[in-house]
């Protein structure tokens, strides 16, 4: 189930993995973007963690919605926006609840990637954090139509999310900053799809 708690937990482990991947996350933006997509997500969610700890959110609605301005405001780049706009999007399926399971997951994922869209003008196959968000979102559908659990819904949702990050290599990049070297964003995997990959299989350990 997804209750405050468990998206605290969630959120703060993020803030833990990507301070520990910004480098990693920041090279792989160096070869097609602007070398900072790890440090300004991890600086992100330094901001997220400390005003979690300020001011703790009543419900879900207003924990995404701390979120989203947290990330807003804090983070550089193209990032910000797009991941603020993900989850406050996202949160507005989640007003008047303190508890909510697959179903409302499979809504907030789609709502925050319409938003994502809306904000980015991308589609899935431009290279970018769609490109593992999509197939995450699907492969919830999938699952639910299966009648499998939470859990394994939520599994099957990274998996796809980090098989859709791999696929990204091989792509021409349509959209951002990449689009701009042409052909040269073609076998270089998309920093915005790892780090959505990564914020999916973190979601699946504790919801």
């Amino acid at each position: 189930m997804i209750t405050i708690e468990s998206v605290k937990n969630w959120i703060f482990d993020l803030d833990k993995i990507y301070n520990e991947q910004k480098l990693y996350l920041s090279e792989l933006d160096s070869a097609i973007g602007d070398g900072d997509h790890g440090v300004n997500l991890a600086r992100g969610f330094d901001t997220v963690k400390s005003q979690w700890e300020k001011t703790p959110p009543a419900d879900l609605a207003s924990a995404f919605k701390l979120i989203s301005m947290a990330l807003i405001k804090s983070v550089g780049g193209s990032a910000g926006p797009l991941y603020g706009t993900f989850f406050m999007r996202g949160g507005l399926v989640l007003a008047n609840k303190n508890e909510t399971g697959l179903d409302e997951w499979i809504e907030v994922l789609d709502k925050g990637i319409a938003g994502i869209v809306m904000m980015g003008k991308a589609q899935k196959g431009d290279k970018t954090m769609l490109d593992a968000l999509y197939p995450a979102l699907e492969a919830l559908q999938k699952a639910k139509s299966e009648g499998k659990t939470f859990a394994d819904a939520l599994k099957a949702s990274f998996e796809a999310a980090e098989t859709g990050m791999k696929d990204t290599i091989p792509l021409l990049a349509k959209k951002g900053r990449a689009s701009y070297l042409g052909e040269r964003s073609i076998g270089h995997q998309d920093p915005g799809a790892t780090s959505s990959a990564m914020l999916l299989k973190s979601a699946s350990q504790f919801f």
